[in-house]
């Protein structure tokens, strides 16, 4: 069976987290130049024609905003913030404590600049992409061949402690924020990528973002508990009265990564209705942590098997870290999802238990966040 007819024999996946959006501005692990979302390329891991190929149907588009660099970027290199990839690294295995916060008004220029990347997106797919508000938009989507997009923060950088510019973003459509990412701001720390670690690293919640919880959940705008610490997570397990939601994080008693979740935290996401999704980086998924891409698949079951053992079928989701992580060569890119699903198939999976993980749960939990 071809890979083609593969990925017409499983459900449309939507996928909780990618950094699709500084790929496509040459700002990303792949370095410049750019490319474009409408044409396939051999770069990256998402474009349109390999998530046809692979029953892509949409997923979390995320913006991690940026401090400016100090020196103008290349001449015609697209985008803007000037993320390099030395920057990238600093950011996943920062030195000597976290790298300082980014100034408020820099992460907001930077985040307008990629929320315009996908407004043009949208608008020159002709109709074949759309930005989604609401969990009936999704499902209509992914009904009909087109392609999702949900805009998500990672990191709450942009976002005023007043709750001011969170209202602006919103009616720009923004659904999901991430409290922190690889380093530290006015809310919350994240987990520095080192291994093995727990996940208890660092404090919990500032004021400022114990009130940040607070907007969110007013606005009904989904917390993403991934890069959150230990302490981070339990505090917004006490004040958040959405379901808890980590998108793209794996099983810590599988491979000890900080940015995995222990089996309590599994417990009481599984508590709040709540998901995770399966994250692909082969860093969080082998049991010795190592960046190796010859990582199989069976691997991936594995942590899969694992979550649906503490949060049952009903929450777990596919998180893949697409265009922001290390894929395992077996899987390479967006067009080799139908080995993944063929895969759980094998482990024995059903249809229903198929559809759910491809994105029925997402579906769920973002109708029940979003109220709608």
């Amino acid at each position: 069976m071809s890979q083609d007819a593969q990925a017409s024999s499983f459900p449309p996946i939507f996928d909780g987290h990618n950094d699709t959006i500084i790929s496509l501005a040459g700002e990303g692990f792949d370095g410049p130049p750019g490319r474009s979302f409408f044409e396939r390329a051999d770069k990256g891991h998402i474009d349109l024609p390999r998530a046809r190929q692979g029953g892509l149907g949409g997923g979390f588009f995320a913006i991690l905003a940026q401090a400016k660099k100090r020196e103008a970027p290349a001449s015609g290199q697209a985008g803007s913030g000037g993320r390099s990839i030395d920057d990238v690294r600093e950011t996943y295995a920062p030195e000597g404590g976290w790298p300082p916060p980014v100034p408020l008004e820099e992460a907001q220029s930077d985040a307008l600049i990629r929320l315009g990347t996908f407004f043009e997106l949208e608008r020159d797919s002709n109709g074949q992409c759309k930005i989604v508000r609401t969990a009936a938009e999704l499902q209509h989507c992914l009904d009909n061949g087109i392609f999702a997009i949900e805009l998500h923060f990672e990191g709450a950088d942009p976002l005023d402690a007043g709750g001011h510019a969170l209202e602006v973003f919103y009616a720009a459509g923004l659904r999901s924020v991430g409290i922190t990412h690889f380093r530290q701001n006015i809310y919350a720390a994240g987990v520095p990528n080192i291994f093995p670690a727990t996940p208890d690293i660092g404090d919990g919640l500032t004021d400022a973002g114990k009130e940040l919880i607070r907007q969110l959940n007013r606005r009904r705008v989904l917390v993403d508990l991934s890069h959150a610490n230990e302490k981070t997570f339990w505090d917004v397990a006490r004040i958040s009265d959405a379901p808890l939601v980590a998108t793209h994080s794996n099983a810590w008693s599988v491979s000890n990564s900080p940015r995995n979740l222990t089996d309590k935290q599994l417990e009481a996401i599984r508590e709040s209705r709540g998901i995770v999704g399966l994250n692909y980086h082969c860093g969080f998924l082998r049991s010795d942590g190592e960046m190796n891409p010859n990582t199989p698949l069976a691997v991936m079951v594995d942590h899969m098997d694992h979550l649906i053992e503490k949060l049952g079928i009903d929450g777990v989701a596919l998180g893949s870290d697409f265009d922001g992580a290390m894929m395992p060569a077996e899987l390479k890119d967006a067009a080799g999802l139908p080995k993944l699903m063929q895969a759980f198939k094998e482990r024995g999976y059903d249809d229903e238990a198929l559809r759910k993980i491809a994105h029925g749960n997402w579906v769920r939990v973002l109708g029940e966040t979003w109220g709608a």
